[in-house]
């Protein structure tokens, strides 16, 4: 199988027309018509990721984050990002990233898949807008049986491996209607309260944004890794489907950068 078939299957779900105007998703580094002899599935590629590639002869990595944000001028190992791209040429692997068209899949996405790992019921997309082919948006709503917004966010650190939640409002609310968004989903708190949720999760929420909202909904931020880790199931499930028998694993040397103490 070629990288560009793998590019296609997932571009199916997720096109690149939905991603954002600041965004670089896409094939980051390589050849999209390079035969695929294993593919290693991260968040974020780092230099323990590209060494683990090698290591497994992956020689195609897939990553929610792209490795290439803002243009390159040069590749003089001048910055991490420089050094891992010419690690990525030396060793012949591609890298292509699914970011925030990943996150505006109408059904699929990121933050579909935070509600399914809620068991959200009647799940539907928190800021819907269409390019004129398909409905794609940022952030989901969906019904969840009532819970009290401290015992929720329990089990959210629970599902998700979060050490600690950060959270405004009553932690006794009585939660039926909940609003999710994978990464940093702040500019849709107002869009939360439209919907009627009773909490909002997400993450990378600032001090202020927290404010001014405490009687109208429960605002928390569970972290960016935390909310996104799952992406790489999308991305498993979809390759998956296109060849069951192909070569296809999660990173063992991805971490979240940041710590807890």
């Amino acid at each position: 199988m070629k990288t560009k078939e793998i590019f296609a299957a997932i571009e199916e779900v997720a096109p690149l027309r939905f991603q954002e105007s600041y965004d670089n998703a896409g094939i980051q580094v390589g050849d999209a018509d390079a035969e695929v002899r294993g593919v290693l599935l991260c968040t974020d590629v780092t230099n323990a990721v590209l060494d683990e590639a090698i290591a497994t002869c992956s020689n195609l990595v897939i990553s929610h984050h792209p490795l290439i944000f803002h243009g390159l001028k040069k590749i003089a190992g001048r910055t991490a990002v420089e050094r891992m791209v010419a690690k990525a040429i030396r060793h012949g692997i591609t890298v292509y990233s699914a970011h925030t068209n990943m996150d505006n899949t109408p059904s699929d996405g990121v933050s579909f898949k935070m509600a399914e790992k809620l068991g959200l019921a009647q799940v539907e997309l928190l800021d819907a807008h269409s390019d004129g082919e398909q409905a794609y948006g940022s952030g989901v709503v969906g019904g969840i049986a009532p819970v009290r917004a401290g015992k929720l966010l329990e089990r959210v650190k629970a599902l998700f491996g979060v050490q600690a939640v950060r959270y405004s409002g009553d932690a006794d609310t009585v939660v039926t209607r909940v609003a999710l968004c994978g990464g940093a989903g702040a500019f849709l708190i107002d869009k939360a309260i439209e919907a009627k949720a009773h909490i909002f999760l997400t993450g990378d929420m600032k001090y202020h944004d927290f404010q001014g909202h405490e009687h109208e909904i429960v605002l928390a931020d569970m972290g960016h890794y935390e909310s996104e880790q799952f992406t790489k199931e999308i991305f498993f499930d979809i390759i998956q489907k296109k060849n069951p028998t192909f070569a296809v694993a999660f990173a063992k040397q991805e971490r979240n950068p940041i710590n807890y103490i």
